[in-house]
């Protein structure tokens, strides 16, 4: 599917609403992510990209109350997917933010995202985990705890880094309970569909002191 495939895909099947407790932000986003899902092959990624992600909407409210974390600072959004936390993170004043997703139609909804909130984002589909961390002063991670692989990775990756690191995460099975201190809980409205809950507390978290 070319780049242009993708964004008339996105722009058919999504419709720009504000995340529930981020309302400075408006992303293209579905109520139906499986079938969207169903859209676009069931034999590629799900479309993360389309969903205003739990973790990722309580960060991206940290990163907006607390703009000092990333004012002036280069910014990391590691597994961006819609780009919500790129974008808050840009609007509170970082200088630089990269947002980081492997999957194709991601790059494509973080720059129309990034468009309709008048902000720039570099985006790269490079698997960074495959490399040492770059030079960033912040890195941000919304919800990337969901898979036992994936969540291995990331925290052995995390702990590399020389960099301020912040993460949301709604109680995924596999962030270890360990080594985290928590700085925030937001209650954030879901749906049955996508958690099997109408509301799920989200919390905010940084390493803990080594």
């Amino acid at each position: 599917m070319t780049p242009q495939d993708r964004h008339a895909l996105l722009l058919a099947h999504t419709s720009l609403r504000r995340p529930d407790i981020v309302p400075e932000v408006e992303l293209h986003l579905v109520d139906d992510i499986v079938a969207l899902w169903k859209v676009t092959g069931e034999d590629d990624p799900p479309p993360f990209w389309a969903v205003a992600w739990l973790g990722g909407q309580a960060l991206a409210r940290y990163v907006l109350d607390h703009p000092e974390q990333v004012r002036g600072r280069r910014v990391l959004d590691l597994g961006s997917g819609s780009g919500l936390v790129a974008i808050a993170a840009t609007l509170a004043g970082a200088a630089h933010v990269l947002a980081a997703d492997i999957d194709p139609f991601c790059s494509t909804a973080i720059e129309v995202n990034a468009r309709a909130n008048g902000v720039d984002v570099e985006v790269t589909l490079e698997d960074l985990l495959e490399r040492e961390p770059p030079a960033v002063d912040v890195v941000l991670a919304g919800d990337v705890w969901y898979e036992q692989s994936m969540a291995e990775r990331a925290t052995a990756w995390l702990v590399r880094s020389p960099a301020s690191v912040l993460l949301g995460d709604p109680g995924r099975t596999y962030l270890p309970r360990d080594g985290w201190v928590e700085l925030a809980a937001y209650d954030v409205p879901t749906t049955r569909d996508l958690e099997g809950v109408e509301s799920k507390r989200v919390r905010v978290f940084s390493p803990a002191p080594r």
